[in-house]
């Protein structure tokens, strides 16, 4: 056993180890790669030769912590890891999106690369490293790859950007942006921000790819001492350039006069790019059909592609008329669901979302129990994607990694306008209708609308578009394209969503399929991003200019109130029969938890009148007896000397019997009083010793007044009557 090491220096006292050759020797590549004392092995496998008729790249990435690595249990009744968490679906998303571009266009052998972390501390976040340790697992290995990649989180704290940040520091940055790339070129970024301006993004992104260059540099010489730079040969493509030739010629003309007609209805063009192929195998005998029918559909795909693009890159003519820079007609709708607590509808071109706004409690808030993320989530934004929305004929099979992603894009998007300390718990759910083209921008579009529908009063209004790219080699001739279709996400270059207010970028998301996209491109296409994305805001705000000043009637109510900490356990009371007591005699639902030292009450309940009575109720708890106030008190008990009364929730007095009148009451069966009435009485004194409280009510009474006495005249001798 001789493993290999490399050293990568982050320039700020912290560093990454990558070792190889000690651990998972009988994978084709595994790495395993170490920042303190976060560790992760990377592990990659390659089938020796790919399937028949398989003519893409059959990638699975998979990322999964172990909740030894940070000394827990797993929840649940089995206590062993199960199905993937979002955080670790959202991972695998990030590291697959680079990687597979990057694998050469004739290689089809399905390649499996596993990210495993085996130690944490919870200082250093984990998916920041995944990027780099599944490069480092195929820099190692025989498998062909045209990278070696690396991804960086930047984050920026203070005006000041750093890469890798802690969990801690995070917690303080106004921008979390993930960027891939290798050495040359940026493969992807996901971020999310309060509001940057596109100059300030596009300065992030410069400094993560100056910090990937040093980490792709460290692999491509851990290639070297491993001498792994000579790949794997292989034959995964059996082509006939005849056949090509021959499709080209007799197809391409066709395929161009579809993609330049300017047909704004999908399936209908759709049919018109078929009937051509349909019309060339239809010339072929069966045997030849048999033989080359793979062939031809693959051949006239890559016609199909270069027809749409040579459309766009000489005559300006996208796939349905528009121009480069024009969006498709939007319209909109609120309130459409009388059952939600709110709901939009949006629609651009041939893409639509019916989106719901749910209200809720604390009792709803999400319980996260990841590895490394214990906590509730009191936003949630969930994205269905049924295939009815693109007319296909098969069954719904769960949620997919495809709606989780789309579905945290658009959380991101809209998380930042939440209100702060907002009383309710939040939950969007989008169900796309039709998709054409960028349904995760149509969700932030239907979420931002049926927000406002609800009522909330989120900060500023949130949009989101979709921007394309096609370009030839080296970008000398380029279109950066606003609101894409579904066709030009597929056949085109970039796919790049950038969301936000009139202020500034929220959220973004950009995949890059090709080498060579420089700067000036990106700049372009993230102005004319805010172009549209302000283009899109201003129909929104013609449907719902501002959240409405109430909640629909349905809607729960709610209401919070902050107490002393020393008040949380006499809110509760003993096996909490104080707090259910509110409950039962109110009808409102009381939580309470401690937050920073003090406690948080929220009340909750669908009307006022509760709401009010739990209120009143638990600031009687937390009210602190003072001499002179008067209270509306309940008698409690009858005792031969007075009556206890409470005149706080759980605070008695003594109303002794000589308070209760200015008449002399000789005993109590005479006082008038009777368990639970209800009187007004007046706190006279607390002993200082034993905290007794004395209570009158003759106070508040009118004082009787006094009799008049007889005048006696006294005889001093000069009164002649005396």
């Amino acid at each position: 056993m001789n493993p290999i090491t490399k050293s990568i220096d982050l320039g700020d006292g912290r560093s990454i180890t990558i070792e190889t050759g000690k651990l998972a020797k009988q994978a084709d590549g595994s790495v395993m790669v170490r920042m303190g004392n976060t560790m992760m092995l990377a592990t990659v496998c390659a089938a020796k030769d790919a399937k028949p008729d398989v003519d893409f790249m059959p990638l699975q990435v998979e990322y999964k912590e172990k909740f030894a690595a940070f000394g827990r249990f797993p929840g649940g009744f089995q206590k062993r890891e199960g199905r993937a968490s979002d955080y670790e679906i959202l991972t695998c998303r990030l590291v697959d999106r680079v990687l597979r571009p990057l694998f050469p266009d004739d290689y089809h052998a399905e390649v499996f690369v596993n990210i495993i972390l085996f130690s944490s501390d919870g200082i250093d976040i984990p998916d920041a490293l995944a990027g780099l340790a599944a490069s480092a697992a195929l820099a190692v290995s025989d498998i062909p790859f045209n990278g070696p990649i690396s991804e960086v989180r930047v984050a920026r704290i203070d005006g000041k950007f750093m890469v890798n940040p802690t969990f801690d520091q995070l917690e303080k940055a106004d921008m979390d942006i993930m960027v891939g790339a290798t050495m040359d070129n940026i493969m992807m970024v996901e971020g999310e921000f309060k509001e940057v301006s596109e100059a300030e993004m596009l300065e992030a992104i410069k400094v993560a790819h100056e910090a990937i260059k040093v980490q792709c540099q460290v692999q491509l010489e851990l290639m070297e001492a491993c001498g792994t730079t000579k790949k794997r040969e292989y034959c995964h493509e059996t082509n006939d350039e005849d056949l090509r030739k021959d499709v080209w010629a007799k197809c391409y003309d066709k395929a161009y006069a579809v993609a330049t007609s300017c047909n704004t209805n999908k399936h209908e063009r759709g049919d018109n790019f078929a009937a051509i192929v349909d019309e060339y195998k239809a010339t072929l005998t069966e045997e030849e059909l048999k033989e080359k029918g793979s062939l031809i559909s693959r051949y006239y795909h890559d016609v199909e592609k270069e027809a749409m693009r040579r459309s766009i890159l000489d005559e300006g003519k996208r796939l349905d008329g528009r121009s480069t820079t024009e969006i498709r007609p939007i319209w909109s709708e609120v309130d459409y669901l009388p059952g939600a607590h709110g709901s939009a509808i949006f629609t651009r071109g041939e893409t639509q979302s019916l989106t719901t706004v749910t209200l809720g409690t604390k009792m709803d808030e999400k319980i996260i129990d990841d590895v490394l993320n214990n906590g509730r989530e009191r936003f949630l934004l969930h994205y269905n994607f049924p295939p009815f929305s693109t007319g296909d004929a098969r069954p719904q099979r769960g949620v997919g990694r495809r709606e989780v992603g789309h579905g945290n894009l658009a959380h991101r998007a809209l998380k930042p306008m939440i209100p702060t300390d907002y009383a309710y718990v939040i939950r969007i759910v989008s169900e796309i209708l039709e998709s054409n083209g960028s349904s995760s921008m149509a969700t932030v579009c239907a979420g931002t609308l049926a927000l406002m529908d609800a009522g909330v009063k989120i900060k500023k209004p949130v949009t989101g578009i979709a921007m394309g790219l096609i370009s030839e080699k080296k970008g000398t001739n380029f279109a950066v394209l606003s609101d894409i279709l579904g066709d030009e996400d597929h056949l085109g270059d970039m796919d790049f969503k950038v969301c936000g207010t009139r202020d500034g970028i929220t959220a973004t998301q950009m995949d890059i399929k090709v080498d060579g996209l420089s700067y000036e491109i990106l700049e372009k296409a993230l102005n004319q991003a805010r172009e549209g994305r302000l283009h899109i805001l201003g129909k929104v705000l013609e449907t719902i200019a501002e959240p409405r000043d109430d909640f629909k009637p349905n809607a729960p109510r709610i209401e919070v109130v902050i107490i002393g900490k020393e008040f949380i356990g006499a809110v509760i009371g003993p096996g909490g029969k104080i707090i259910q007591g509110i409950q039962e005699e109110t009808g409102a639902v009381v939580t309470i938890e401690e937050i920073d030292g003090y406690g948080r009450v929220e009340i909750s309940a669908n009307n006022k009148v509760a709401i009010d009575a739990a209120m009143a109720k638990i600031k009687g708890i937390v009210t602190v007896p003072e001499i002179g106030e008067v209270y509306e008190a309940k008698v409690r008990s009858i005792m031969p000397y007075g009556a206890f009364c409470e005149f706080l929730p759980g605070k008695d007095g003594l109303l002794h019997i000589s308070e209760i009148s200015w008449d002399r009451i000789e005993d109590m069966e005479n006082a008038g009083l009777k368990e639970g009435d209800i009187i007004e009485v007046k706190l006279v004194d607390i002993d200082a010793k034993s905290g007794k409280i004395k209570l009158s009510r003759k106070v508040l009474l009118p004082r009787p007044p006094r009799p008049e006495r007889p005048i006696i005249k006294q005889d001093n001798g000069n009164n002649p009557e005396a």
